[in-house]
């Protein structure tokens, strides 16, 4: 129960956070006891530095400091942004560059090697919320997604005509 509240309580404030289950390992369960010189659970950590148990956290909500000492989620909207200009040329696949993990994945990028252009990949099986945000985000229903500076170019579809009409590589290079 007082873990449950603790995880109420860091969601309702929109908080980055992560936990571990004590209950999973033992020595770990006891070990942070005598290392933190706390003896209960949940623990909260706020950079490496205990903050405290349940009691001080619904303290610090009262107070309105948690939200200043805890780090806040990044919105999904503001990471896809980010995500998709983390290169000038970016694309949303099944897999990486090294390993593509469909056939889509693979068309898009033997053409995308052919061209010589520089291109950063995202493995959308590796993050659910990346994979599904990024569907209505960019309200386009399938992967793989091909971004040049932070706009949607489309899929391998898309990307097979611009190569056959000769204008894939001013695309690439952000000319259109």
């Amino acid at each position: 129960g007082f873990s449950r509240q603790m995880v109420e309580i860091l969601s309702r404030h929109g908080i980055a956070f992560s936990s571990f289950d004590v209950f999973s390992d033992e020595e770990v369960r006891q070990g942070l006891k005598t290392f933190s010189k706390w003896p209960t659970y949940p623990q909260l950590y706020v950079a490496g530095e205990l903050v405290g148990g349940l009691d001080i956290v619904k303290e610090l909500e009262a107070s309105g400091e948690l939200d200043t000492i805890c780090p806040k989620a990044q919105k999904l909207e503001d990471r896809l942004k980010s995500l998709i200009n983390k290169a000038p040329v970016m694309l949303f696949m099944k897999g990486s560059k090294q390993m593509a993990k469909c056939g889509f994945s693979k068309q898009i990028i033997e053409i995308l090697n052919n061209t010589g252009v520089d291109y950063e990949t995202f493995d959308i099986l590796e993050d659910e919320e990346v994979r599904q945000g990024l569907k209505t985000f960019s309200n386009w229903p399938t992967y793989p997604q091909l971004y040049v500076k932070g706009e949607l170019v489309g899929g391998v579809d898309i990307v097979k005509e611009l190569k056959e009409s000769g204008e894939l590589l001013p695309v690439l290079k952000g000319e259109n």
